[in-house]
């Protein structure tokens, strides 16, 4: 029986059928965690996978992102399918796990992934469900399913997979083509993407010129897990290199957890009693990975402080040249990598961290010496939390002036800022403004 094939453009990636139960399994795990407990894919991939045989981890990759990536549009599938039924959280997985073999994966048979999923719905103890899964899913393989639309955003919302209030709110911000380019940019898998560190000899940088590196990733893994080198997305890299220290000036990285800015920073800047590097975070087991960090970096020299950055420094006021403030947010700028994020936000989110953020900010401006400089930065897209946040920040602290990151040109805005977006730039989404204290 020839499958049915949605209208999607996305080409289907090559994965052998092998062992397709074992990474199937592990898959309905993390997203059962994912959707259950709002935990991370980023998180639970490497702890799931590293019980899994080497040629079975690509395959629970692929499931996990590309269900996460495509979840909406599954999901609406699944709705016509079943006529609108309320499903069991762990039905609703296991289908949207079949529906996306059946639908993008070529090497996987439909036999197979039907067989799987009715023999997974046993395992999820929801044996009198095999059944009506072995039924939804044998109607979709016979009969041509596609979803309805209302217009021309559903549309682009469903297909997409992101929730319609993003969607409408985006093309109010950047208008329907480019949020129409920016959502199928978020579902497309980023390219690998790293960094030296204080540990990266030259003889490493040598052999990382060999053609075709980027494909070599067991050989990258060993060097990230001995800290000879640290993967970081082009954009966050952008950020850390927008730092720059003067002699003897004193740095703050001030909500630096789990330390992939400050490592840069501190690789860069490695002269022990030349600079005073500091770096803190919020909850103790982040402070725990940001020491750890540095340690495996090389830069175990950065000074870690635990602290409440929304209530009060334990810094004296004065005290640094040089703050980063890379602010928690809405993180919609690095969905491409945590595809999970669209589906954790709500309307509201967004009022909410710009006034978190901008506390912040003016917290941290107390600790400013004259001539000193705050890089802010996020990695969202929303001007709540990046240009409204700095307008609001200019008009309460009027003892600071905005200056140019110091950025590659192409990045910088008429206003000033620099921004990166996933589908100009082939990185995550961020945004940076400095200020000067005068």
């Amino acid at each position: 029986m020839k499958k049915n094939k949605a209208k999607i453009e996305n080409p289907k990636p090559k994965i052998q059928n092998r062992n397709v139960a074992a990474a199937r399994l592990a898959a309905f795990q993390i997203l059962t965690k994912i959707e259950t407990e709002k935990a991370f894919s980023s998180v639970l991939l490497p702890f799931f996978e590293e019980n899994l045989e080497t040629r079975d981890r690509a395959l629970c990759h692929e499931l996990t992102l590309g269900v996460l990536r495509k979840q909406i549009y599954l999901d609406r599938l699944t709705e016509k399918l079943t006529g609108g039924k309320k499903l069991d959280t762990a039905v609703k997985i296991i289908l949207r796990i079949a529906l996306y073999q059946l639908i993008f994966l070529d090497k996987i048979p439909s036999h197979a992934a039907i067989n799987d999923a009715v023999n997974l719905t046993q395992k999820a103890k929801k044996t009198s469900a095999k059944g009506f899964v072995n039924a939804v899913l044998r109607r979709f393989t016979r009969e041509k399913i596609e979803p309805d639309y209302a217009d021309a955003v559903e549309k682009l919302a469903v297909e997409t997979s992101h929730p319609r209030w993003l969607i409408g709110k985006w093309i109010g911000d950047f208008g329907f083509e480019e949020t129409a380019d920016l959502a199928a940019a978020n579902n497309e898998t980023p390219k690998l993407s790293f960094r030296r560190t204080a540990k990266t000899t030259d003889a490493i940088i040598k052999s990382l010129q060999v053609e075709n590196i980027e494909n070599e990733k067991k050989y990258l893994l060993e060097l990230a897990e001995n800290g000879k080198l640290y993967f970081q997305d082009e954009g966050s890299q952008i950020v850390g290199n927008a730092v720059d220290l003067k002699e003897n000036e004193k740095f703050l990285d001030l909500c630096a957890a789990p330390g992939s800015k400050t490592t840069q920073i501190g690789s860069r800047f490695r002269i022990p009693g030349y600079r005073l590097l500091v770096a803190g975070d919020l909850h103790w087991p982040r402070v725990k990975i940001l020491q750890a960090n540095c340690r495996k970096q090389g830069v175990g020299f950065v000074n870690i402080v635990q602290y409440d950055a929304e209530n009060g420094l334990p810094f004296a006021d004065e005290s640094f040249d040089v703050i980063l403030l890379d602010a928690p947010c809405s993180g919609t700028g690095t969905i491409r990598h945590n595809p999970e994020i669209r589906y954790f936000l709500q309307e509201k989110d967004f009022s909410e961290l710009s006034a978190k953020q901008l506390g912040i900010l003016r917290g941290a401006s107390k600790l400013i010496k004259r001539g000193g400089r705050i890089v802010y930065s996020t990695c969202s897209l929303e001007k709540e939390e990046n240009e409204e946040v700095t307008t609001r920040f200019l008009e309460l602290e009027n003892g600071f002036r905005q200056i140019a990151p110091d950025v590659p040109e192409k990045y910088l805005n008429a206003r000033g800022f620099a921004r990166t977006f996933p589908q100009r730039d082939k990185m995550d989404g961020f945004f940076i403004a400095v200020f000067e204290k005068i």
